[in-house]
């Protein structure tokens, strides 16, 4: 007995229709929508109305549906018709070919006859999940129909595969990239410990000298590095409790009306005591609206940013430009000085980060912008920056005028996440 061929609106697929398929399985990035094209070009050539991937999670060993198209007459009853749930269970549980025909084949209802053919995407013996090709009504899946199919599913197989293997790639990267970033912190951390602890220590022992004594003047100047040096100390300390305080979700926020003038003002009179020689440029475009923040730690934030101009942008003038916008205001701090090349923007705002190269003789834990961008976050704000080598650098935040009501750093963060 010969077995039937079937036939198809277009004639037989070729084998050039066939590499080219191949050839865009083996060369995407993204599995979806490569599924997606070869549906359309194979559907010609091999009728089914419904397709389902089912990915297996490695862990529970549990399916969820990865992919999913009604092609067909199942189209405008999406929702009524088989999807091939308990096919794919037993197509993974026994790592096998399933073909399941109507219960009724009298069923004058196309939607309720089903042909159900599933097949397993395996890769090395590895079970990844099934996909399943469901025609409505007729006709019956022929030898050659399951053979597109076989094709198929291998196709999907090794899309699959690469895609958890990028996956999983990625996930190492990120977490090799976060013990180099720990391990540069930690190097970072104890020189920027040791310095200042030298530095006291030095001149503290100089002045207890019982066999030497010092004029007023050397004494007031080695009391003024010990002084500096405490503070510089300080603010390490702070900025690390503040950042663990952040990563175990536990910096409330105190939140009041806040003058976004008078607040600027304010930390621009600081800045300028701890800094005589900055130059600092305000500018208030107006009218600005009250905003309700936590005014201690919004100039936390603005107190860190002029700190880093100083820094990274030595005799550069600082200038604070604010502005009213719709839902709250904008607030840009810019300096005039060396710039960040463009590739290292996205990283600016992790923890640990600093620019490599740009730090070397720059006093600094990689901690400062992480903890300004989780203050503007806890605000539902939002920190950009831009810059260009050699044209400067500018910080741009946006605050709402009233943003929800206030939680701890990582209650609100949890909670925006879900």
């Amino acid at each position: 007995m010969t077995t039937p061929v079937p036939t198809y609106p277009r004639g037989p697929i070729t084998p050039e229709h066939l590499y080219a398929i191949s050839q865009l399985a083996a060369e995407t990035r993204d599995w979806r929508a490569a599924l997606e094209t070869i549906i359309k070009d194979i559907r010609p050539y091999f009728i089914f109305d419904n397709v389902v991937v089912y990915l297996m999670d490695p862990k529970t060993r549990a399916l969820e549906v990865g992919f999913a198209r009604a092609t067909g007459r199942g189209k405008s009853a999406e929702a009524d018709v088989s999807w091939g749930e308990a096919v794919a269970n037993e197509i993974v549980q026994d790592n096998r070919v399933v073909y399941k025909l109507p219960e009724d084949m009298a069923e004058e209802n196309r939607l309720r006859r089903p042909f159900t053919y599933g097949l397993p995407l395996t890769s090395g013996g590895k079970t990844l999940g099934a996909i399943i090709f469901i025609r409505f009504g007729s006709p019956e899946y022929l030898e050659g129909d399951q053979k597109m199919a076989h094709f198929i599913a291998q196709q999907t197989s090794l899309m699959v595969e690469r895609h958890q293997l990028r996956s999983s790639l990625d996930q190492l990267n990120s977490v090799y990239q976060l013990f180099q970033l720990q391990e540069d912190f930690i190097h970072t951390l104890s020189h920027e410990i040791r310095n200042p602890l030298g530095f006291i220590k030095g001149y503290t022992t100089t002045l207890l000298r019982p066999n030497t004594r010092w004029d007023p003047e050397t004494q007031q100047e080695f009391l003024t590095i010990i002084d500096k040096e405490t503070d510089r100390l300080q603010d390490l300390i702070e900025n690390l409790l503040d950042s663990a305080r952040l990563q175990s979700g536990h910096m409330k926020m105190d939140f009041q009306p806040i003058r976004v003038e008078s607040l600027v003002n304010d930390v621009v009179t600081r800045s300028q005591m701890h800094h005589p020689d900055l130059k600092i440029v305000t500018k208030f475009k107006q009218p600005l609206p009250i905003i309700h923040g936590d005014s201690r730690r919004l100039a936390q934030v603005f107190e860190n940013l002029v700190s880093n101009a100083v820094k990274y942008a030595p005799g550069s003038p600082v200038y604070f430009w604010v502005s009213g916008t719709e839902n709250g205001v904008l607030i840009e701090i810019e300096d005039k000085g060396p710039g960040i090349p463009a590739e290292h923007l996205n990283q600016l705002f992790q923890r640990f980060y600093r620019v490599p190269g740009n730090s070397i003789h720059v006093h600094g834990s990689g901690l400062g912008l992480f903890i300004v961008k989780q203050i503007i976050d806890a605000h539902q704000g939002q920190i950009t920056v831009s810059s260009e080598v050699d044209q400067g650098t500018t910080f741009h935040i946006q605050l709402p005028s009233h943003p929800d009501e206030p939680a701890e750093v990582g209650e609100r963060k949890t909670r925006n996440e879900h």
